[in-house]
């Protein structure tokens, strides 16, 4: 197996300690006297500075090898006349140690280092019984125990800051989901701003369409064609507005404002022209309240008694159809309600399906409640559309 590559930062660290190891075993300077080594050769203090040296090649891929051969290194240097360079390059396998071994050896170092000095200190004084003696235990304590401790305050301060950016990976990760998430729901919004507000015109078009199709009656097809002008017209203007609410308006001009309740009038009257060759008619028997209510809520109340008016006049017999929109407590009560005596038939007009759904979402993003279905009256059956929107007091809209 192929080692691996050294760090170029262990070859600084390996070629600095032998340069400093030759030049003082030039100049003579050795860690201590002839008269306390075993062996007082000069040449013997270049073996254990050569495998120091050595070792400062695999501090960061073997660190654990590393400091155990560095320690038989470092107890044979005190054998010979010793070079502080190899006791330097020894502190540095032991910071490395730390820093790069394992978790355990990480952690049971710094306490075996320090167990050592300790030893040290109390065999030196009980084998000297000399004051001076404290100091062989402070040098072990600086050779070992202070490097591990060293080593062991980097390794939590890197292991701190690789946790911390993981979690600012993670708020990334976890704001892009949501950004995502608000897409797609903003998408699903702006699908039922479109067909809320298209599907009725298009109705109505598609309604008279069919009926100057099947009436051989200039004066009633050019009526029809009429009606469906109008609706075009007015179709293409709503999506114009959901377009400019999408679009960035720019300092020119500002998005044209959403419907409110004030528009629910006009919603009926223009039902009511629609519906007249269907044989349906429609009232408001209770108008919107005259007060100033949340955007949202008005929003939702326009859109479904718009697209309560569209299925009406896709479904719907011929009879009454009452709209009523009224303020009781702390909400909001929109009601539609047509006749629905005829048996299963297909609609007037082709239809998305999504209508009672839409419906549904808007009122359950406002905390509401919703109901859409036949109703058993006195001898018929009627089709009814509830929803009760919330509105808190202080959720009102201030007066201008």
């Amino acid at each position: 197996m192929t080692p691996p590559r050294p760090h170029r930062d262990d070859v600084f660290l390996a070629a600095t300690g032998l340069a400093g190891g030759l030049l003082l075993w030039s100049l003579g300077v050795f860690s201590q006297g002839a008269r306390h080594s075993v062996v007082d050769a000069r040449w013997a203090v270049l073996l254990p500075l050569s495998v120091m040296t050595a070792l400062e090649f695999v501090r960061r891929s073997r660190p654990r090898t590393a400091l155990l051969v560095g320690t038989v290194a470092v107890v044979a240097d005190q054998l010979t006349r010793g070079s502080i360079a190899t006791i330097l390059m020894f502190t540095d396998l032991v910071y490395a140690a730390v820093v790069y071994g394992s978790p355990a050896l990480a952690r049971r170092l710094p306490v075996t280092t320090g167990l050592i000095t300790v030893g040290v200190s109390i065999a030196s004084l009980a084998w000297y019984r000399e004051p001076w003696a404290l100091l062989l235990g402070i040098l072990t304590g600086m050779v070992s125990f202070v490097p591990a401790t060293t080593g062991a305050v980097v390794r939590n301060h890197r292991q701190a800051a690789d946790a911390a950016r993981l979690r600012a990976e993670q708020t990334a990760l976890l704001a892009e989901m949501d950004r995502r998430e608000a897409v797609v729901a903003e998408r699903a919004r702006m699908a039922r701003e479109l067909h809320d507000m298209v599907a009725g015109n298009l109705s109505a078009i598609a309604i008279h369409s069919t009926a100057a199709l099947s009436l051989d009656d200039p004066d009633t097809s050019r009526e029809a064609l009429g009606v469906i002008r109008e609706n075009s017209v007015e179709g293409l203007a709503e999506m114009r507005r959901l377009i400019s609410l999408l679009r960035d308006s720019g300092a020119d001009g500002e998005p044209a404002p959403a419907p409110t309740l004030a528009g629910i009038a006009a919603l009926v009257r223009q039902a009511a022209a629609h519906g007249t060759a269907s044989g349906l008619t429609f009232t408001l028997t209770a108008p919107p309240p005259d007060e100033d209510l949340p955007a949202p809520v008005e929003l939702a109340a326009y859109r479904i008694v718009q697209e309560s008016l569209t299925n009406a006049l896709k479904h719907a017999d011929a009879g009454g159809v009452a709209v009523v929109v009224e303020r009781t407590g702390h909400a909001l009560v929109v009601g539609v309600t047509s006749p629905f005596d005829r048996p299963a038939a297909g609609p007037r007009a082709p239809g998305s399906g999504a209508g009672l759904v839409g419906m549904r979402e808007r009122v359950a993003l406002l905390g509401g409640e919703f109901e859409a279905g036949p109703v058993e009256g006195a001898g018929h059956r009627t089709w009814r559309v509830r929803a009760v929107l919330p509105v808190a007091e202080d959720d009102r809209e201030p007066a201008v």
